[in-house]
């Protein structure tokens, strides 16, 4: 039995939760938050890399008084346990986010995505669309693109990748710094993201996530993200909330407007100068948004013009 690793006090004071443990279908211990009332209905918060649960952390306290939020880090990610051999594929995340969903009994699902959760929540969600319910987006994406930065093609790379990720924390490191625009994390926020990610066995699924982004028909994980595209089709008509920001290095306006066009009825917030870390460098804004979108549905914000702007003078719909 692996046992999970102690959370120090410095970063409990951040991250005030009791992870709980779930064991895939593979073996690995999946950490997880389950926060709120023991209900059928939860609000699955997903992230993507390098982050880990901890970037939901103010979005939890803020929306598990009134609804359970079931929050997952990724096997390799976070406190979950960091398997060198373990199968880190699109396909293989989408079935261990499914089996905790089963594990934990759970009827109906609002998705909260960001960075690579995207693509695993609407892999889920294709697979399940009569479980989901609102859905709040993120700077992320699900479906293919055919741009990526030469900073994160480089890492993709098995040399100099890898010895860059894993060796010199060349992407989780640099990520607090680039990921922000409108403030700067404080030196215990830097630390909380970055306390799994401490040696070259704990990068490894921080590794394998960059080079399982699929930019071609070839790659192994291009089927599974095709899939959680054409599922995009079923959720047109549900209740969805983009939160976008503006500076962001990797998942830029392109993304914004491809998810507008295909979901052109969910309401958007675009902030002009936050990076792709929205929740963490927007969190006084965008917290508040979000957990009235999800807990009362209302929509009254949304009449209002953006202060902030947009591509183009877009406003707010």
């Amino acid at each position: 039995m692996v046992t999970p690793p102690q959370i120090p006090d410095w970063l409990r004071a951040l991250y005030p939760f009791t992870p709980r443990s779930f064991i895939t279908s593979r073996g690995a211990r999946m950490s997880y938050l389950d926060e709120g009332p023991r209900t059928q209905e939860a609000v699955l918060m997903l992230h993507g890399n390098p982050t880990w649960s901890f970037y939901y952390r103010e979005l939890v306290a803020a929306v598990a008084p009134s609804l359970r939020c079931v929050v997952p880090d990724h096997i390799g990610m976070g406190l979950s346990e960091k398997p060198q051999d373990y199968p880190y594929t699109l396909a293989t995340r989408i079935e261990d986010v499914a089996a905790l969903v089963s594990s934990l009994g759970l009827r109906k699902i609002h998705l909260v995505v960001h960075d690579w959760g995207g693509a695993i929540g609407f892999g889920f969600a294709a697979k399940h669309p009569e479980l989901i319910g609102r859905i709040v987006i993120l700077n992320t994406a699900a479906f293919p693109s055919p741009h990526i930065p030469m900073r994160i093609a480089l890492c993709r790379t098995k040399f100099p990748g890898t010895p860059l990720v894993r060796g010199l924390n060349g992407f989780a490191g640099p990520a607090v710094h680039m990921s922000m625009s409108r403030r700067k994390l404080n030196t215990d926020e830097r630390r909380g993201f970055l306390v799994p990610y401490h040696s070259w066995a704990d990068r490894v699924a921080v590794d394998a996530f960059v080079k399982d982004i699929p930019m071609s028909a070839g790659h192994p994980s291009w089927l599974a993200l095709v899939a959680a595209e054409a599922g995009l089709k079923n959720f047109c008509d549900q209740p969805a909330l983009i939160v976008w920001g503006g500076r962001d290095f990797c998942f830029h306006d392109w993304y914004f407007t491809e998810w507008k066009r295909r979901l052109p009825l969910a309401q958007f917030h675009y902030l002009a100068d936050v990076g792709h870390y929205v929740l963490a460098d927007a969190s006084a804004e965008v917290v508040p948004m979000i957990k009235n979108f999800l807990c009362n549905g209302s929509h009254s914000w949304a009449n209002r013009a953006n202060e902030s702007g947009g591509p183009a003078g877009e406003h707010r719909r």
